[in-house]
């Protein structure tokens, strides 16, 4: 099966946003409209930079250009990897988001760090730059990626069930079995922000996840 694509997002100042699948061996970006990424500025050179594919990995370089290429805040010199999170930066005004496959995570802009990242491919959680060690039982991550699949949104305790106890009938699951899980859960996010609470309480109804502002 063929391995699924990267993401490059960029959001404006509007609010929209535009994301490009990063699905071929090259992605290009310019101002030249045979770019696979067209950006309208005369700040952007013709042909400004490119994303790679290769192996599985991405990497980002800069083609040459006259006002050059950022990632995280520093300029390019040749070719460097791509980690879900970072932020190329093209000049005069245009952030991308790399949103890498099997991550899920809200985006951040130049200079903020995540309040929350996931690795869903090797189960590692980040709180605020700092990876979670020991990781998470396969249970407390599975409600936590389940969560951060829609932040704010509640979840039902029968949802909860049907991801984090595939094999049990939801009706072999207790109340008090899932609130235990959740206080495991918080308990381990608290481990590297104590002032936060991330996953809520929707009375009546289930969980959500809450992240800071």
């Amino acid at each position: 099966m063929e391995q699924e694509a990267a993401l490059l997002v960029l959001k404006h100042s509007s609010g929209e946003s535009h994301q490009w699948e990063l699905d071929k061996p090259v992605t290009t970006i310019g101002r030249w409209q045979a770019n696979d990424i067209v950006l309208t500025s005369r700040e952007v050179s013709r042909q400004h930079a490119r994303v790679l594919r290769e192996a599985g990995r991405y990497l980002v370089e800069d083609c040459g250009s006259k006002n050059g290429t950022y990632l995280n805040g520093r300029r390019l010199v040749g070719a460097e990897p791509l980690h879900d999170g970072d932020v190329i930066h093209i000049p005069p005004n245009f952030d991308f988001n790399f949103v890498d496959t099997g991550a899920t995570a809200p985006f951040r802009t130049a200079g903020e760090v995540q309040p929350l990242r996931l690795d869903t491919e090797q189960r590692r959680v980040w709180i605020r730059g700092e990876e979670l060690i020991p990781p998470l039982s396969p249970a407390q991550f599975a409600l936590l990626e389940l969560l951060a699949e829609q932040p704010g949104r509640a979840y039902s305790r029968d949802e909860i069930i049907e991801v984090v106890w595939p094999d049990v009938a939801s009706e072999g699951v207790s109340d008090a079995a899932i609130d235990a899980l959740v206080r495991r859960l918080r308990t381990r996010l608290a481990e590297l922000d104590e002032r936060h609470q991330y996953v809520a309480v929707v009375r009546g109804y289930g969980f959500k996840l809450n992240l800071p502002g």
